[in-house]
């Protein structure tokens, strides 16, 4: 006769705790931080900050593309530490895109200049945030500047310093030079509408040029 075997308490306690075990399921895809926006704010149809209407749109006229500008301009922590100088050309970076509309940073070191050009079909607005730079420009006859000026019969040159705080705004067809003719290095912001896809170089100086286009 068999004498009966000893229980193993501990394995039949063991085997009750697994039952008791509840496993959690684990996410696929955890968030980095352990937590989602709807995990911290609940439903997002009822939290109105997640899904605003009262933000400003993309700018659509002149004005607001000025407006752009300014307020890039003044926001100095976006834009100065990505500021390159380059001696061999012009260095530049964009900023910022938007529906039909591009943002340009561009850094000039003295005598650097973008020789004479048009941006074919785009507009533009453009200011300087550091140092200051040198615009020559060719004005028809109807500009508002030399309209009615006797003599004046050709397109003429029109030369101004730019400087922070200004901005210059340009349509499609602009013939203009900008160059770095100060000692110190130069920055300024660029918006282009629509975005800058063509630059017709002039080879000729501007007062040939104009000239030429009398």
């Amino acid at each position: 006769m068999r004498s009966p075997r000893p229980r193993q308490r501990n394995r039949d306690r063991n085997k009750v705790a697994r039952r008791a075990t509840v496993r959690l399921p684990v996410p696929a895809r955890p968030w980095s931080d352990g937590l989602s926006d709807v995990s911290i704010a609940g439903d997002p149809l009822a939290f109105p900050h997640l899904a605003r209407t009262d933000l400003p749109g993309h700018p659509t006229t002149v004005a607001g593309y000025a407006r752009l500008v300014r307020e890039i301009a003044a926001d100095r922590a976006r834009w100065e530490p990505l500021v390159r100088y380059d001696a061999l050309t012009r260095w530049y970076a964009r900023l910022e895109t938007g529906p039909g509309y591009e943002v340009w940073l561009l850094s000039w070191l003295p005598g650097q200049s973008s020789g004479l050009h048009d941006h074919g079909a785009s507009s533009g607005v453009l200011t300087v945030v550091q140092g200051e730079l040198v615009e020559r420009s060719l004005v028809p006859p109807s500009h508002p500047e030399v309209a009615g000026v006797a003599g004046v019969a050709a397109r003429v040159e029109r030369t101004r310093t730019l400087r922070p705080g200004g901005r210059r705004v340009f349509s499609a067809g602009y013939l203009h030079e900008v160059v770095n003719a100060a000692l110190e290095p130069a920055v300024s912001i660029h918006v282009y509408t629509p975005g800058l896809t063509e630059m017709n170089q002039y080879g000729a100086p501007v007062a040939e040029l104009a000239s030429r286009l009398s």
